[in-house]
């Protein structure tokens, strides 16, 4: 089975990109299920439902989010009403949709998606990523060994540390949330495939998805600025992973970047 995840959509640009590349991306790579992060889709900061319900009819069968997952407040209600659109698994008792889900593939194939919050450096107060992830991993491994997890974390530390921590456990941990794709996948030795970041998909030539002049001005001033996504130079990140759809174990985890131009 080969699932492709895809690093934070981040505005327009990023929007362009995934209805541009998905369908090529889905033939080339055989792809068997698919799971984007939406993060940052509407203006940078957040999901819409609409925007949501656009990515469902490209084909995307799973949408994760992170830290401005409450930024649209239109998508609490939606959140409510399709789990296939999850929130970090790590809020607390009582917050709008799930952290996570189980959906099959085409094949009738189940696999279980998991959407967690980073603590370190992160501006929510959630609770702990790694028990929260233990007590549904026994929880999804009850109805399917095949497990994608997406730790929406700012430390390379604390998802590295996430990564052995569950080795062998979940078929997949990618990290999301720093917008810089990171050059470390692997498969661990007991068939947990990683990565420490999928890097956005959006425009690159910014500072990680906005206007550069505007983040430039900030630094040196040390003044407020409002910022606005960048336009130009639009790529769209992320990795697919073959894993054994028995055992839950990777195989092989492959690292993708695709450049798009706007016609």
């Amino acid at each position: 089975m080969n699932v492709l995840c895809i690093g934070d959509i981040v505005g327009k640009p990023g929007r362009d990109a995934l209805a541009g590349l998905l369908p090529d991306l889905k033939k080339r790579y055989a792809i068997d299920f698919t799971v984007v992060n939406a993060e940052n889709a509407a203006h940078g900061a957040g999901l819409t439902t609409k925007i949501a319900k656009d990515f469902f009819n490209l084909g995307c069968d799973v949408l994760t989010l992170g830290d401005h997952v409450w930024d649209q407040k239109d998508l609490e209600e939606y959140l409510n009403e399709n789990h296939s659109v999850i929130r970090p698994a790590n809020f607390p008792q009582g917050a709008p949709g799930v952290g996570w889900c189980i959906k099959e593939t085409a094949a009738g194939i189940k696999i279980g998606v998991v959407n967690l919050l980073g603590r370190v450096f992160m501006r929510h107060f959630v609770e702990c990523p790694f028990k929260a992830l233990e007590t549904i991993v026994q929880e999804i491994a009850k109805e399917t060994p095949n497990i994608i997890v997406d730790f929406h974390a700012e430390a390379t530390s604390e998802k590295v540390a996430l990564g052995h921590f569950m080795n062998g456990k979940v078929s997949a941990i990618v990290g999301t949330h720093t917008h810089i794709q990171t050059a470390d996948e692997k498969v661990l030795s007991d068939g947990t495939a990683y990565i420490t970041d999928l890097g956005m998909s959006g425009p690159y030539d910014s500072v990680i998805g906005q206007d550069k002049d505007i983040i430039i001005e900030r630094f040196v001033t040390a003044l407020p600025k409002r910022f606005f996504v960048a336009k130009d130079e639009i790529k769209l990140n992320g990795v697919v992973i073959e894993v054994d759809e028995t055992s839950g174990k990777s195989k092989k985890i492959q690292r993708i970047q695709e450049n798009f131009v706007v016609n």
